[in-house]
């Protein structure tokens, strides 16, 4: 394929504004998949992505599409998700795009994620196309979704939006064309060393790891001698290919086109999302810019529930190639046993990490409750940093906690003003800067990190009615009153149930939770005590009702030597339950989440 005839673009919108339907309609216009082959979501594969309708996972496909001047052009689209946890997934989306389609339901209007995404694009610096779907819905307000556009890009009054429905297909063919005449064609030298940037990779486990690739300049061809260059890692390259949108194999991958490329490395390590890839002789002597690191937000304990740990621990490794925002480090726990900590993007993250080893690999997993990483100054004039609240030292050794805190950008519409105050208020924030853009209001605000990771954004998105977008960004630690609250059950602590909390909430999320986990825990033949300690003080206590009643109060005509044999019973065996093992379930640890 000419280069001067090459596509390659993504399509950015925000949840359910019909990303993934006007992909379908695209591939059965340009014939890539025939009627039979065709069924809606068809580039979300995973099971998680149609449980929860959202793309999870970028995909790229390769679409062939004779346009109006005769000209046959290769349209590459690389698809992104939409939720904000997968945000990362855009940014290396549009790493390897040369312009964007930026989709908008008429029916809702610009969102959260579309001003995100937009964003995103924008840094970038690539060309944005305009989409209105949705056009036929009764619903449908082309005149106030139209304005919002504009007032997002000026540019946008005089690059008037397409109105397509993705659904029936009505002016797609126009988008068709406004893509080949919009969308630049890929820059790059065709005769130079290879570079290509690896911009997803997945393991099979019959081809080892596969790279999904963008060529940038040169040509990439199969068994030639391939270097990685951040890794220094060498390898012959076997099978390359392109996506249509199942895997076939070509012969090159020419500058501008994506495609894979089968490393038969069955070394899950070797290779990492953002490494050059280029040839082992004459190498190109700089590598592209890559990906900046990940940071994860929140931290969970990830036990095995039923399944073997090594089990565990090898879906892990493979999910980690899939999804670099996945952080993972060996830890034991005395209730628990041997199992990880776990770091995520946000709690939706968490959730389709979860439901992915669930049903990719068939293991199901126990997660603790949730934490971010303090910084621990003690006595001997050690800092230490603490992202697991077993490692919390003794609150005597303790002279400053230095809580993470985040710049939490919030975009919102003018009207919703005063209920975001009053929210970001609940959650420790401190407002530090307000301006207007048109209708929206962009405000600033100082807040705890364990405050936002957890389940701020759905509270934002609840009282915006989803019009609200949220951009954080790392700050800095500073010294915070916060406290390590430890949960003992039959007087015995359970390091997996403890957690850190600013001692001003410290007493009420006590309180809650020792509430819920009445009802939670397994019950047993005696009352069990479940206590909440901070610093050593008991702050609230519940006793979880025994299956039976207690032989000394069961309200029964006993004679006192009868009664007094029965306690002495009952104190011996609460003495051995002591020190046994307390099985917990999953809803004890999601009590935990609840009150937080």
């Amino acid at each position: 394929m000419e280069q001067s005839n090459i596509r390659n673009f993504a399509i950015i919108a925000h949840i359910d504004h019909g990303k993934s339907t006007l992909a379908d309609r695209i591939m059965e216009l340009t014939q890539t998949v025939s009627q039979r082959e065709s069924k809606s979501q068809l580039l979300d594969d995973m099971e998680v992505e149609r449980a929860h309708q959202v793309t999870v996972k970028s995909r790229t496909v390769q679409n062939k599409y004779r346009a109006k001047d005769g000209k046959v052009y290769e349209l590459n689209l690389i698809d992104t998700p939409g939720h904000v946890d997968f945000s990362y997934e855009v940014s290396r989306s549009l790493s390897a795009s040369d312009g964007v389609i930026l989709l908008v339901d008429a029916t809702q209007g610009v969102q959260a994620q579309t001003v995100a995404n937009y964003r995103l694009a924008k840094k970038l610096d690539l060309p944005i196309l305009p989409v209105l779907n949705k056009i036929d819905s009764p619903n449908a307000d082309i005149e106030r979704t139209t304005k919002q556009l504009q007032k997002l890009e000026p540019s946008f009054k005089t690059v008037k939006p397409l109105m397509i429905s993705a659904k029936t297909g009505k002016n797609i063919p126009e988008l068709l064309e406004a893509l080949v005449n919009f969308i630049p064609a890929p820059n790059g030298k065709k005769v130079a060393p290879l570079k290509a940037l690896v911009f997803d990779v997945k393991y099979d486990q019959y081809q080892g790891v596969v790279a999904m690739v963008r060529v940038f300049e040169g040509q990439l061809t199969s068994d030639k001698d391939l270097l990685l260059m951040a890794k220094q890692v060498s390898f012959k390259a076997g099978e390359i290919g392109i996506f249509s949108p199942e895997m076939e194999a070509v012969r090159t991958l020419a500058t501008g086109e994506v495609g894979y490329v089968i490393t038969g490395s069955k070394d899950i390590n070797d290779i990492r999302v953002g490494d050059t890839l280029t040839a082992k002789v004459h190498p190109a002597e700089n590598s592209l810019p890559g990906y900046r690191p990940i940071k994860p937000m929140v931290y969970m304990g990830i036990y095995p529930r039923n399944s073997e740990y090594k089990d565990l621990k090898l879906a892990l490794e493979k999910l980690a190639l899939n999804d670099p925002a996945l952080y993972y480090a060996e830890e034991t726990s005395d209730t628990l046993g041997p199992g990880f900590r776990g770091g995520f993007l946000g709690m939706f993250h968490l959730q389709i990490i979860r439901e992915r080893l669930k049903e990719e690999y068939g293991i199901d997993i126990l997660t603790t409750s949730p934490n971010v990483s303090y910084r621990v100054h003690l006595k001997d004039q050690i800092i230490k940093t603490i992202d697991n609240p077993v490692d919390f030292p003794y609150f005597n050794d303790i002279v400053q906690v230095d809580e993470p805190f985040v710049m939490a950008q919030i975009t919102v519409p003018s009207e919703n003003v005063g209920d975001v105050l009053k929210l970001t208020s609940q959650y420790r924030g401190k407002l530090l800067d307000m301006n207007n853009e048109a209708e929206l209001v962009v405000l600033d605000f100082k807040m705890p990190l364990a405050k936002v990771a957890y389940d701020f954004f759905n509270q934002l998105k609840s009282i915006t009615h989803g019009y609200a977008t949220l951009d954080i960004e790392f700050l800095d630690h500073e010294p915070s009153d916060v406290v390590k609250v430890v949960l003992d059950i039959n007087y015995a602590a359970v390091d997996a149930l403890a957690f850190i909390i600013h001692r001003s909430e410290a007493y009420q999320v006590a309180q809650e939770l020792v509430k819920k986990l009445k009802y939670t825990l397994p019950r047993r033949l005696y009352p069990t005590a479940v206590q909440a300690l901070v610093e050593g003080k008991v702050i609230a206590r519940v006793d979880v009702p025994p299956l039976r009643k207690n032989a000394a109060v069961n309200g029964e005509k006993r004679s006192i030597s009868k009664k007094q044999a029965l306690l002495r019973n009952q104190k011996h065996n609460k003495a051995k339950a002591k020190n046994s093992h307390v099985r917990l379930p999953q809803a004890v640890f999601d009590s935990l989440l609840e009150v937080q």
